[in-house]
């Protein structure tokens, strides 16, 4: 597991924040109980276990009695820290002893934390070597894998590594506090590479390196739509040939919709909120778009709409994102302001429908439904 997060502030939730951090900690203790469940071998922990290094006492404690659960049943846990919970000189990891925390004599091996003064552990009962990729820094100075390779690692037949930073994807992560490459991870001579940060699941290949992204097993925020599991990794071997096989299971009880609703469908107000309270789920954030053409004679207003579902969802979103009814007669000149702009922002959408970006072509038809009421009529926008 990685990014579970414990004591998020979650400043975007307001009251339900509190709630949200005991969903968290609630999925941190489902993730426990499946590796008792399943009589796992390992616990692997790829950073952020905490949302920062600013901890009361009591939550740590919180989180190593969980831990001694699984020492109770001999099961190790393996924990690296991660960019929130960054090893400097306040690191969480420094001011308390987990494994001591957790109940583990000195030396045991039970609760391990790697951290750049001790990079790996072994576990001879298990054959398995376990290394730790950690920087004593939030922004690395270098990636974690440049240069490092477990190939001739003989003290152990299995080979893991556990880091917490983003595989650069060209294009599109360029940049992260913590980066490395496919090229690293095929290079690292690593059975299987635990990764931390994404709070999605991913998985892929390298070389003879099987890599994962857990995702958090709670979402940190109400839009992250890709978290809610754990992941059981069994490593084996049949005629020399290792195999790494994942299963992702869930363990997080927050869910997403996304709902689009014809504007022409909506009647009124009030029948838009009925059929909403219909779908209430106090673990569904519900994200509701009012698409196509907006008849003249609906009045919504998004802000009542959401006030009204408050408490049926644990989070309700509704967005306004239709277009009025168009003018009839031709379009204003290209010459003016309103023809420039129309013809522009429709140019914008044809383009962003053709490259099958929809978040962009939302985002575009709202400018044009906004931006044709406000030259119909300054009066009809507010602008906050």
């Amino acid at each position: 597991m990685a990014d579970v997060h414990l004591g998020a502030r979650h400043h975007d939730l307001g009251e339900a924040a509190s709630q949200q951090r005991e969903r968290q900690f609630a999925a941190f203790r489902r993730a426990i109980d499946l590796a008792l469940e399943e009589r796992v071998d390992l616990v692997l922990v790829a950073g952020d276990l905490f949302d920062s290094n600013q901890q009361p006492r009591r939550s740590v404690e919180r989180a190593a009695a969980e831990f001694k659960r699984l020492a109770g049943a001999g099961i190790r846990t393996v924990v690296i820290p991660g960019t929130h919970d960054v090893y400097d000189p306040a690191s969480i990891y420094r001011v308390h002893d987990l494994a001591a925390l957790a109940g583990q004599k000195p030396d045991a091996d039970v609760v391990v934390v790697l951290t750049p003064d001790r990079a790996d552990v072994v576990f001879p009962s298990l054959d398995l070597v376990v290394h730790g990729r950690v920087f004593a820094t939030k922004r690395a100075p270098a990636s974690p894998l440049k240069g490092f390779s477990a190939a001739a690692d003989d003290r152990a037949h299995w080979r893991i590594g556990l880091v917490h930073g983003s595989l650069r994807v060209p294009g599109k992560v360029e940049d992260d506090d913590v980066l490395f490459t496919e090229h690293e991870v095929a290079a690292s001579g690593l059975d299987y590479l635990a990764l931390g940060h994404w709070h999605s699941f991913r998985q892929g290949v390298q070389g003879d390196t099987t890599w994962a992204y857990s995702g958090a097993p709670e979402p940190v925020a109400v839009d992250q739509d890709g978290s809610g599991q754990v992941l059981l990794v069994d490593l084996s071997e049949t005629q020399g040939r290792r195999y790494v096989s994942i299963v992702p299971r869930e363990v997080g009880r927050t869910h997403f919709r996304k709902l689009d609703v014809d504007a022409a469908e909506v009647g009124t107000q009030p029948a838009l909120v009925e059929r909403l309270h219909a779908m209430a789920d106090p673990d569904l954030v519900l994200d509701v778009r009012i698409t196509g053409v907006e008849p003249d004679d609906l009045e919504l207003q998004e802000d009542e709409v959401e006030r009204q579902l408050d408490g049926g969802f644990l989070k309700v979103r509704v967005r306004n994102l239709a277009v009025p009814l168009p003018v009839e007669g031709d379009l204003p000149p290209p010459d003016t302001i309103a023809g420039a702009f129309i013809r522009d922002l429709e140019l914008r959408i044809a383009e962003a429908e053709a490259a099958e970006d929809a978040d962009r072509a939302v985002e575009l038809r709202e400018s044009l439904r906004l931006g044709r009421i406000l030259l119909d009529d300054p009066t009809r926008v507010t602008v906050a």
